[in-house]
């Protein structure tokens, strides 16, 4: 399908990526040459700066101490060791899975590690997206998404999230025990960011999915404590209420503006954690029912999963701008239904944000405005997926009825 006789057609779609692509690129290459000879910039924070935790925790795992990475100040001291000019203190909250992931990592210097995981993290992430569009243009609107260049920024986790999350929603109508291993693996390594899957998966009855997921989270949980001890077991649960400290409180830091959450934007204006807590709860449960109806109601699989990694970000009140590198795969779903089955006003603008919101959170142009940029979004790309959920579902039972498709392309 043409999409000519809209503002963003073919030529812009090609072409705008390739700008984005390239500043992005500058901008990391500067960052690069200018932090080269000291590894830090200005302000103390390593090149990759998040990535120091998953250096520093490999170090302490590969010496014997690895319980000592849910200790603060050990941990603090330990991150001098990779960057010693480093002012960084970031925290290790990841429970025992986790540190199998990471635990290579300090056999190798610490740039070395940081771009050994991140390219190779983003070389799964670019492979099941490719299961998902091809193409050339389809490429470079991958290679220009602020997700992918502000997750490489951080040095964070988030291409290997996605994939897990991509693969298991891939997988999970044809091989739904090997879905089952991607979204157990994902509550493994980061839990918050797995809580919709059981609902998606019980509301279509894929209990083969479900009991695979705990199974192998029981079981990949169990293999990081029995390597590492049980130190690290008990050190994730203590640390859990650290972390609940750190949402709320922000601690040394301010950290609500890179969390594009209802809940974070609750509290940078100053409203009462509890009241912020209702707030995200109302929010939360909307997401949910929302999945629960498309799920139920919609036999496209494309919907079904744009719907449940959109909507993670709307029940979760701890994610940062670097997780929303996820938001590559609802994108990409949605708009390959759009291609397939003609486009409503408004919704090529509104993928675009989603495309750029990433980059919107970072550069805070929003805040002076008092607008939660972040679950406008949020909220509009499920809006989309909802009323295009109901359109297949009509479609599904009416099937070649000749009635008229809702859906027309504006051109």
């Amino acid at each position: 399908m043409k999409v000519s006789g809209h503002w963003l057609n073919q030529e812009r779609i090609s072409f705008y990526p390739r700008i984005f692509f390239f500043l992005y690129l500058l901008m990391i290459c500067s960052l690069w040459f200018f932090m080269i000879k000291n590894m830090v910039d200005i302000n103390g924070q390593p090149f990759g700066h998040d990535f120091i935790v998953f250096w520093t925790a490999s170090h302490l795992a590969l010496t014997g101490h690895a319980q000592d990475a849910y200790s603060i100040p050990l941990l603090f001291k330990a991150q001098q060791i990779a960057v010693p000019s480093s002012h960084a203190g970031n925290i290790w909250f990841y429970p025992p899975a986790f540190f199998i992931v990471v635990l290579p990592l300090a056999l190798l210097p610490y740039f070395a590690a940081y771009w050994t995981f991140m390219l190779l993290t983003l070389g799964a992430f670019v492979l099941v997206l490719r299961r998902i569009v091809k193409g050339n243009t389809a490429m470079w609107c991958i290679a220009g998404f602020s997700g992918l260049w502000i997750n490489l920024f951080f040095g964070q986790n988030a291409f290997l999230t996605a994939t897990l999350a991509g693969s298991a929603l891939l997988f999970v109508e044809r091989r739904p025990l090997l879905a089952g291993l991607f979204i157990g693996l994902l509550a493994a390594v980061k839990p918050h960011l797995a809580l919709l899957f059981p609902f998606a998966l019980i509301s279509i009855g894929a209990w083969q999915s479900l009991f695979t997921a705990a199974l192998t989270t029981i079981v990949s949980t169990a293999i990081g404590t029995l390597i590492l001890g049980t130190g690290v077991l008990s050190g994730f649960l203590v640390n859990l209420s650290y972390a609940r400290q750190f949402l709320e409180n922000g601690l040394e830091t301010n950290p609500w503006t890179l969390m594009p959450t209802s809940f974070a934007f609750a509290l940078l204006h100053r409203i009462p954690v509890a009241w912020a807590y209702a707030v995200h709860f109302v929010i939360a449960m909307a997401a949910i029912i929302i999945v629960w109806h498309v799920w139920r109601r919609c036999h496209n699989m494309n919907l079904r999963a744009a719907s449940l990694m959109t909507a993670t970000f709307l029940v979760n009140p701890y994610f940062f701008s670097y997780d929303l590198a996820w938001l590559a795969f609802p994108i990409a779903w949605l708009a390959l239904d759009g291609l397939q089955n003609g486009w409503l006003r408004g919704e090529r603008e509104i993928l675009l944000l989603a495309w750029l919101l990433p980059i919107l959170i970072v550069v805070q142009i929003f805040t002076p405005l008092i607008l939660p940029i972040g679950p406008l979004v949020l909220f509009s790309l499920l809006w989309i997926t909802v009323r295009r959920s109901d359109a297949d579902s009509m479609r599904y039972a009416t099937k070649t009825s000749g009635h008229t498709d809702q859906f027309e392309t504006v051109r």
